[in-house]
């Protein structure tokens, strides 16, 4: 009886987006905290913005999520977390990922009560 071998080839892109897909998985989301009526990312927060470059170039076929929010204060509701999300976007595309893979979304302000320096954030999600 002959036995036969069963090859799968997989696009590369799709090989590469399951190699590590649990390291990719176990990775917490980065964070960038603002400060009031602020959209513009502080100085300590760039060395946040380049880790998450950084992860989003070692995983080439994950999609980026930026997720702008605001503290209940803050007005317009949207347009101040959508704002600091777009300029997190803008400093991932200058530390090179493609402006294409990041997706990018004003939340508003939190709905739950939280220290407003927690609530003035950016969330940076690689992978999913």
């Amino acid at each position: 009886m002959r036995r036969r071998a069963l090859l799968l080839l997989l696009p590369a892109g799709l090989l590469a987006a399951c190699q590590g897909r649990e390291e990719l998985a176990a990775t917490p989301v980065q964070v960038v905290f603002f400060q009031d009526d602020s959209a513009d990312p502080p100085p300590v927060a760039m060395q946040v913005i380049q880790d998450a470059a950084a992860l989003a170039q070692r995983f080439p076929a994950a999609p980026i999520r930026v997720l702008g929010y605001s503290a209940p204060d803050n007005s317009p509701i949207v347009g101040l977390s959508r704002t600091r999300a777009e300029c997190v976007a803008a400093e991932l595309v200058r530390f090179g990922v493609p402006r294409e893979r990041i997706g990018v979304q004003g939340r508003g302000p939190v709905p739950f009560e939280m220290a407003p320096v927690e609530a003035r954030r950016v969330e940076i999600h690689v992978g999913g």
